[in-house]
């Protein structure tokens, strides 16, 4: 494994604008997935050092300048931010690519959608409106933003530093100070903020970072009653944790959950381009991504030959180490979760027909290492069909009328995204209507416009982000009533 220059020998957190390690001076290591050796430790967070945390944003918050600064001032500094995290782009891509085991070219590319995440925000914020209700002689009614406070941001290990800005730029750009507790198998990337927020000038305490373990740190955070909001992203059964624990206080949550997201082929699509979609859909970001799609639901008239070129493209996908510019699929983030795909690999292998991979490569003997892998035939009532692996495996099912199509594409608990694909439109568009997600493609692969919601239903998460929705989140609505004439008040109990 080549290792980036001037790792960093120690991840502390950062609170107040200050390096500082954990109250207790415990540690957790952190591994690199192509070898599974330690190569750096970090301050593990508990309660006393969230707490210190949430008590210096807290103060940045009320005593500070931020929440109150006009928002084209914080918008110049979000601007700022985006150049400071592009001119990283290299640097970032090389350590995303080593902590988290995503292959280098899919790495790069990052810090370019991390920037346009802070550049994005600072232009909404600016041309923001806030709206006034007249009533003639009477009354005005205008609506104000306010900040809600600490936000507490909560981030997976999947594409750490990128799903990490998604969250921090409508925060800071609504005026909230934060509060980040990084995903432990990927902190590596995170450590990069500090010096990023102090380039562009972001005032100490707005932003604070806690590493940790979920269990330690996360709830920590989740518990603190001056965190009056969460934003989450991660598997559906820690948000119903963090759901039920946050109910204790009333926290406003946005939570973007697990997937199990289908992609609908019906026999009149565009055959090629639908195979290009869902081969990187599913193996992109090592199949570590929530939207991939996973389900593949194939008209029986062209089942067959979709199932025998989708196999054919899997078994010459390139297996290797993240840092190799050929590497299509490289190494699963963690040890512990290289088992759980392996596990359902062996699931699979008695519910359905293997049609591609299943285990590790030869030239591969060590490290998290999966051939992309896939299964035909695979009933509704079969695992693989119901649970989400987050990893290299796909399933492909065939259906016969478009009404099984879209029955076996609800017929799960998850409902983050869909794609479909069809010549015919108007079936196109019906049958993206009927999938209960809250995002379908047609005719297309993940391409998101940032202004656009972007979030799950059922067990895929509550609330949306995502243009001016994401402040809505952040600053919520405050209003103020005026009265512009005499008031004519009921006097209850006048004599």
């Amino acid at each position: 494994m080549s290792a980036p220059q001037n790792l960093p020998k120690r991840l502390p957190h950062l609170i107040g604008g200050e390096l500082t390690e954990s109250v207790s001076g415990a540690e957790f290591e952190v591994l690199e997935p192509a070898t599974n050796t330690v190569y750096t430790t970090a301050a593990a967070g508990q309660a006393e050092d969230v707490d210190k945390a949430v008590r210096a944003a807290r103060t940045a918050f009320t005593e500070g300048p931020w929440p109150g600064m006009a928002a084209r001032e914080r918008a110049r500094i979000l601007y700022r931010i985006g150049e400071a995290v592009e001119a990283r782009e290299e640097r970032l891509a090389e350590l995303e690519s080593f902590d988290s085991g995503l292959p280098i070219t899919q790495a790069r590319g990052q810090a370019r959608r991390a920037a346009e995440n802070f550049r994005f925000f600072g232009d909404l914020i600016v041309g923001l409106h806030e709206e006034a209700y007249s009533v003639p002689g009477a009354q005005l009614n205008y609506v104000l933003r306010k900040p809600a406070g600490v936000a507490g941001l909560i981030t997976p290990w999947n594409t750490p530093f990128m799903l990490e800005s998604w969250k921090l730029a409508p925060a800071l750009a609504s005026g909230c100070t934060v509060v980040l507790k990084p995903a432990e198998f990927t902190p590596l990337s995170a450590s990069l903020w500090a010096e990023i927020f102090a380039e562009a000038g972001l005032p100490d305490g707005v932003f604070n970072l806690v590493n940790g373990i979920g269990e330690e740190a996360g709830q920590a955070l989740v518990d603190h009653p001056d965190v009056p909001l969460l934003s989450f992203t991660g598997e559906t059964t820690t948000g119903k944790t963090i759901m039920r624990r946050a109910a204790e206080h009333l926290k406003g949550l946005s939570m973007e959950l697990g997937g199990k997201s289908p992609v609908v082929v019906f026999a009149d699509a565009d055959l090629d381009a639908a195979l290009d979609s869902a081969v990187f859909g599913v193996f992109s970001l090592n199949g570590e991504r929530c939207t991939a799609g996973s389900r593949v639901l194939v008209q029986r008239e062209r089942y067959a030959e979709f199932a025998e070129r989708f196999a054919e493209r899997a078994g010459r996908v390139v297996v290797g180490p993240p840092h190799d510019p050929a590497t299509e699929v490289g190494a699963l983030v963690h040890p512990e979760h290289y088992e759980r795909v392996l596990n359902y690999v062996e699931i699979g292998k008695r519910e359905a027909t293997l049609l591609a991979g299943g285990a590790r490569p030869e030239q591969l003997p060590a490290g998290n290492y999966l051939a992309p892998t896939v299964f035909g035939d695979v009933g509704p009532d079969a695992r693989i069909f119901n649970e989400e692996i987050f990893g290299p495996v796909v399933g492909l099912t065939p259906f016969d009328t478009e009404e099984e199509a879209i029955r076996l594409a609800n017929d799960v608990s998850y409902g983050l995204a869909g794609y479909v694909w069809t010549s015919d439109l108007r079936r196109g568009h019906r049958v993206a209507g009927a999938i209960e997600a809250g995002m379908v493609w047609l005719n297309s692969h993940n391409i998101r416009d940032l202004r656009t919601p972007f979030g799950g239903v059922k067990s895929s998460g509550v609330g949306h982000e995502g243009g001016w929705r994401s402040i809505d989140f952040y600053a919520p609505e405050h209003v103020v009533h005026v009265s512009l004439g005499e008031v004519h008040t009921p006097r209850f109990g006048a004599r």
